[in-house]
């Protein structure tokens, strides 16, 4: 029987069953489509202490955030990285005390070490003032950080199963069972129907819990969650600098623009109360129209429906707190247990984000231990995610000597898989010696060998799952591509034993 069985493969789900298997405890995931494939991928992917989440009192969150931003920062050099923030002051907004106040306390509160201070910006003369209508002329700069959300999820999921951990990917959980001290949890998915047993349940399936508790654990009328869309599109670039506006806008509400992928700026988001299934959530030409209009109001060069070329949309499973508005129901995790050691245990995860992913797994194996007692040490805070294992500020060094150890092939394609796989982008090129040795192409930089080390050791199956989660070169290959792609794993998909 196992420890622990964790139904969800988004960052919540892999970041709990990372953490205990690191603790000595027998662990299974299960996700019923691809790793990552609901709101861990739609989100604005910052981490981030939420700056507007001091509006609505949120200390604990926001203290907890801001200081997690270095934690994962370290544990995650290649996929995580700072970036600074441009908030311009708007007449008529939020006065202009009032942000230096707030972005004061932002510094304070969560121990920045390396992470540079706020300061402000004259953006008539700064080059951030450039591509913005003339009238905003004061704003303030301040830090955060970036993350690859998909592969944030993916490379908990990948360390998780390199400790011991079991991950079934394109599997549901079709029910799951008090029985004999424990839970029988019946499976469907790419190895057919099976059994587990598990003395504890991990309920941590983001927008589905309400559902999990109601249909496959077999109870009735579980309400605990708001589902809030969040919308974002994907523009040509609008401005050259490095640096993200983070905007006001005469709603109340924010939003970020944020250079994306090299070409391109990615501009969101919204928050609307979202009533359908989560599965078939897209964004809507009225939050399209709204993400549109908000950047105009900013920016010089108009933005039109022509500029985008991609957008997305997802759905936060916000603990329901009766907030009256979407924008201001909490965005803090709550964690509900319940049954003991003698029953079957079962904890309900309800909210969540990126940036707090880490320490809400800390507090689930808190209940874990509650029920099962406690087997190793606290662990993550120290560790590093796969590929990760060189210091927060040395990137530019590790893409260097990765160009020494690769002399004949392409410094973009180098530093691009240096940004997607860190140290393990040796495992991904092998000997190669030129583009020659990494096998068939499909596109921009894509090569079989990528194909291949993703296929084998992270779980992907289908094209979309490559160019969209395990990278973003869907915005740059052509339809011809994606066919010989989905040909490609059409052949060699079958041949391969799922990762270990």
């Amino acid at each position: 029987m196992l420890d622990v069985f964790v139904i969800g493969g988004g960052i919540n789900g892999t970041s709990v069953a990372r953490d205990a298997v690191g603790r000595g405890y027998s662990v299974a995931l299960a996700e019923m489509n691809d790793l990552a494939s609901g709101t861990s991928s739609a989100a604005t992917k910052l981490i981030h202490g939420g700056l507007r989440y001091l509006e609505h009192y949120e200390f604990r969150l926001v203290h907890e955030a801001l200081a997690e931003r270095e934690v994962l920062w370290a544990s995650a050099p290649h996929i995580i990285w700072p970036l600074r923030f441009v908030l311009p002051h708007h007449k008529g907004l939020r006065p202009a005390m009032v942000l230096r106040a707030g972005l004061a306390l932002y510094d304070h509160m969560g121990g920045r070490r390396l992470l540079p201070p706020t300061k402000t910006l004259d953006l008539t003369r700064d080059e951030a003032g450039k591509p913005l209508k003339p009238g905003y002329k004061l704003a303030f700069e301040y830090s955060d950080c970036w993350v690859n959300d998909a592969r944030f999820v993916v490379l908990n999921a990948r360390d998780a199963a390199d400790k011991g951990a079991t991950i079934h990917v394109r599997t549901k959980v079709v029910s799951a069972k008090r029985e004999d001290g424990g839970w029988t949890i019946e499976l469907d998915g790419e190895a057919g129907r099976q059994t587990v047993r598990a003395r504890m349940l991990i309920n941590a399936s983001g927008p589905w819990v309400d559902e999990v508790i109601n249909q496959t654990m077999g109870k009735n009328a579980a309400h605990n969650v708001r589902l809030v869309q969040g919308s974002h599109i994907v523009t040509k670039k609008l401005y050259d600098h490095d640096r993200c506006y983070f905007f006001q806008n005469s709603d109340g509400r924010i939003f970020f623009a944020i250079p994306y992928e090299g070409e391109f700026t990615l501009i969101g988001t919204t928050d609307r109360d979202y009533r359908g299934d989560p599965k078939d959530v897209a964004i809507t030409p009225e939050e399209t129209d709204y993400l549109l209009k908000a950047a105009n109001e900013y920016f010089a060069q108009g933005v039109s429906r022509d500029d985008i070329v991609w957008s997305y949309s997802g759905v936060r499973p916000l603990f329901d707190d009766g907030a009256s508005a979407a924008q201001e129901a909490t965005r803090d995790y709550v964690l509900k247990l319940e049954g003991n050691a003698a029953d079957g245990a079962v904890v309900n995860v309800f909210g969540g984000k990126l940036t707090t992913s880490r320490r809400l797994a800390e507090s689930v194996l808190e209940k874990i231990e509650e029920v099962l007692g406690r087997k190793g040490p606290a662990w993550t805070k120290g560790g590093t995610l796969p590929g990760g294992d060189f210091g927060p500020k040395s990137f530019d060094a590790e893409v260097r000597r990765l160009g020494l150890d690769y002399p004949g092939l392409p410094a973009p394609l180098l530093s691009r898989l240096m940004r997607l796989y860190g140290t393990k982008a040796r495992a991904v090129l092998g000997a190669a010696k030129s583009t020659a040795d990494l096998g068939d192409h499909f596109g921009t930089d894509l090569y079989g060998a990528e194909v291949d080390y993703l296929v084998a050791n992270e779980w992907a199956r289908t094209a979309q799952d490559i160019l969209w989660r395990r990278t973003k070169l869907g915005l740059t290959v052509g339809p011809e591509d994606v066919a010989r792609l989905e040909g490609y794993l059409a052949d060699h998909v079958a041949l391969r034993p799922s990762p270990a």
